[in-house]
């Protein structure tokens, strides 16, 4: 920018130094907010996870109360969705959709009967593997 006064011209900007230091300032905004924003992303990933198992615990008691008992492993998840061909009183679908993979693109894990009750229905988390912390947390129905 610049303007006359009189006979002069003066010139109006900014310096190198000041555009360094505003580029220092936002590198470390960024550095403090960014790893705050992706770590809540994570654990926006397993409370999806918590919500969809309670659905499915909900809709798998739902299921015994007509039935009278859990769907086997064997029949897994989907028969909350298509009606087993031996189950003669299914009275679904118990399940609006499809049963969805969870937040990691994996299929949910079901056994019944289960190891730590009637059935056990979970999520090995983001990594996969049985234990973790954080977002490679064990998700599960117990």
């Amino acid at each position: 920018m610049s303007r006359m006064q009189g006979n002069n011209l003066i010139q109006r900007g900014f310096t190198l130094i000041e555009l360094l230091v505003v580029l220092v300032i936002l590198g470390l905004l960024i550095g403090y907010v960014g790893p705050k924003y992706f770590a809540q992303l994570g654990k926006s990933e397993v409370k999806v996870a918590r919500a969809q198992i309670s659905a499915f615990s909900k809709a798998l008691d739902q299921y015994r109360l007509d039935l009278g008992h859990y769907p086997n492993t064997e029949q897994g998840l989907s028969a909350l969705v298509a009606k087993p061909a031996s189950e003669s009183k299914w009275e679904g679908p118990y399940l609006e959709k499809t049963v969805p993979k969870d937040p990691w693109d994996r299929p949910y894990q079901y056994k019944s009967p289960g190891d730590h009750g009637d059935y056990d229905l979970f999520s090995l988390g983001k990594d996969g593997a049985a234990g973790g912390t954080g977002d490679n947390v064990d998700i599960t129905s117990w």
